[in-house]
């Protein structure tokens, strides 16, 4: 009788929301190549840190006052000091939003060198990238909300960059600020995109990065094509074969994780930050979180123009949605591409060096430093369709594909 009902209680379900025919698409029967590595468990890896940062971030609303004079003691007071293991659930979130994007940079660096942004994967690519621009506004605005000193003065660098947009830049500006200055009207628009607006778009682009994802199959470390009978032959179940593996990968990341919350935290959580803002005081040297220091060194490495350098902040960040359009290399991936793969390992010293340089004062040496890792960030993009044309030759010649 037991099976009857919940037989049943399947088709019931079934019939309004076609769980059997979900579950098959996105789990059972979605079938990856065994050719991956561990490399591709990191997109799994995003989503825990993500749910990780909104059940923290929850614990922290609780106590959060959304406003410009009481924030600061609401953080490093009653969350820090008051409130039971209320320290642990700051730092887990404190620590959290910086692994996201150490996370995403190897999610996104191995889809680049892996050619997971090739046709038939545009959207996945797309939406991808969509989901990197969130994940970085989602951290902006979060990095205001404690309303420290180095919180505070980011925020006003970051916005009075848009002065620069024609014709409506100054207007831009006060209109996000809500003020002329950063203030509490700053503050609480700030914390309504970030703990409602952005995380909701971040939910819905990753269903639908996931989507995409689930039609078009995974990408492998060979860039060969599977027909679906295909995948079925040779490739294995992501439930429950593929997902036990990715459990693995996530135990091993959160113990890292947890050794990072409870023994070296001090990264994540700039000690400028724990005096409170003062609109008359500037620190001697401003700078943002560690994952924006790359773009924000091209932002400052075009020293000798302002407007130069905005666009070419602008264009760092967009350019890798271009990335299909640039690399159009009948090759996939980079394992069989070697000019490619020079490139790349180019380019991904060069955005660790850009890191370091976002954080030291751009004076003197530092500063033609700044310039030239700029350029030679901008041309591995520029060499792409270059290697593309070489490569195309060389396959249509009789070369490797």
């Amino acid at each position: 009788m037991e099976k009857k009902g919940e037989v049943k209680s399947k088709s019931w379900l079934d019939q309004r929301l076609a769980v059997s025919d979900l579950w098959r698409i996105m789990m059972s029967e979605y079938y990856l190549p065994k050719n991956i590595n561990f490399l591709w468990s990191f997109g799994v890896l995003t989503m825990v840190v993500f749910i990780i940062l909104v059940i923290t971030g929850i614990f922290l609303l609780m106590y959060y006052k959304p406003d410009a004079n009481m924030a600061f003691d609401s953080v490093n007071k009653t969350i820090m000091m008051d409130v039971a293991y209320g320290w642990v659930f700051r730092h887990v979130h404190a620590v959290g939003a910086s692994i996201m994007f150490l996370v995403l940079f190897i999610h996104m660096a191995r889809g680049i060198y892996y050619g997971s942004f090739k046709p038939p994967r545009e959207l996945v690519w797309i939406t991808g990238f969509l989901l990197f621009v969130l994940m970085a506004s989602t951290a902006f605005t979060g990095y205001l909300l404690p309303w420290g000193q180095m919180s505070y003065w980011a925020a006003q660098t970051i916005t009075t960059l848009f002065e620069k947009i024609p014709f409506i830049g100054p207007d831009l500006v006060i209109w996000m600020r809500g003020n002329y200055i950063v203030e509490d009207a700053t503050l609480t628009r700030f914390f309504a995109l970030h703990v409602v607006f952005l995380p909701l778009l971040i939910i819905v682009v990753t269903a639908i990065h996931m989507y995409a994802v689930r039609i078009v199959g995974s990408n492998n470390e060979d860039g060969t094509t599977m027909t679906k009978e295909e995948k079925k032959e040779k490739g294995i179940p992501f439930w429950p074969v593929f997902i036990a593996k990715e459990f693995f990968v996530i135990s091993v990341f959160l113990l890292f994780f947890f050794y990072l919350v409870f023994f070296n935290y001090k990264f994540a959580m700039d000690p400028i930050n724990f005096e409170p803002a003062n609109y008359l005081q500037t620190p001697l040297h401003i700078y943002p979180e560690w994952y924006f220091l790359a773009f924000y060194e091209v932002l400052r490495g075009f020293f000798f123009s302002e407007t130069l350098g905005l666009i070419a902040f602008a264009i760092s960040m967009f350019i890798i949605l271009f990335l299909p359009w640039l690399d159009t290399s009948p090759i996939v991936s980079g394992k069989h591409r070697p000019l490619f793969r020079i490139a790349f390992w180019i380019f991904v010293l060069d955005f660790i060096a850009l890191t370091i340089l976002g954080k030291l004062p751009p004076s003197g040496l530092f500063a033609w430093m700044g310039l030239i890792t700029s350029l030679i960030y901008f041309a591995f993009f520029l060499s792409l369709p270059i290697i593309s044309k070489i490569e195309r030759k060389q396959v249509e010649s009789g070369g490797r594909q």
